[in-house]
């Protein structure tokens, strides 16, 4: 399953990319988010993998990030590993509109187990999440 979502946000560029590229900031906009721990790397840049821990209502997951490109604006290339799940994540950032910043964020899921049942019952899930996702981020960043 491959799409791409983007969002408006009311600020320069180099103003959005200082926030989305800071880790601490993860925190504030992404929901459940409780620790992210390094593994091996350099935290926000190519090669870093680390694992991020989320608890949603009673429902805990793990996953790991694997940062694969990192030269926002132009291109950051992600990966994300869990239980039943591996994602890819493209994110690129361009000024709009003189002093506007359009995200954009290309997602590509390959499904495993059980995880392929429920990406056919409900792929509009995974789109609704991605949407939450950057507009969390864009009340974040018009926010600061």
């Amino acid at each position: 399953m491959k799409y791409t979502l983007s969002t408006i946000i009311n600020k320069p560029i180099d103003e959005v990319v200082s926030l989305f590229d800071n880790e601490e900031n993860l925190f504030k906009w992404m929901e459940g988010l409780e620790s992210v721990d390094l593994l091996s790397g350099v935290a926000g840049k190519k090669g870093a993998k680390s694992i991020m821990h989320f608890k949603n209502g009673k429902r805990d997951m793990d996953m790991i990030e694997t940062i694969l490109e990192n030269d926002l604006p132009r291109k950051m290339v992600t990966t994300y590993d869990a239980k039943g799940v591996s994602n890819i994540i493209f994110t690129s950032m361009e000024t709009v509109e003189g002093n506007k910043t359009k995200y954009i964020s290309t997602q590509e899921f390959k499904m495993h187990g059980f995880m392929k049942v429920v990406a056919f019952l409900a792929p509009g899930m995974f789109k609704k999440q991605t949407n939450k996702i950057l507009t969390n981020f864009k009340n974040f960043a018009e926010s600061n």
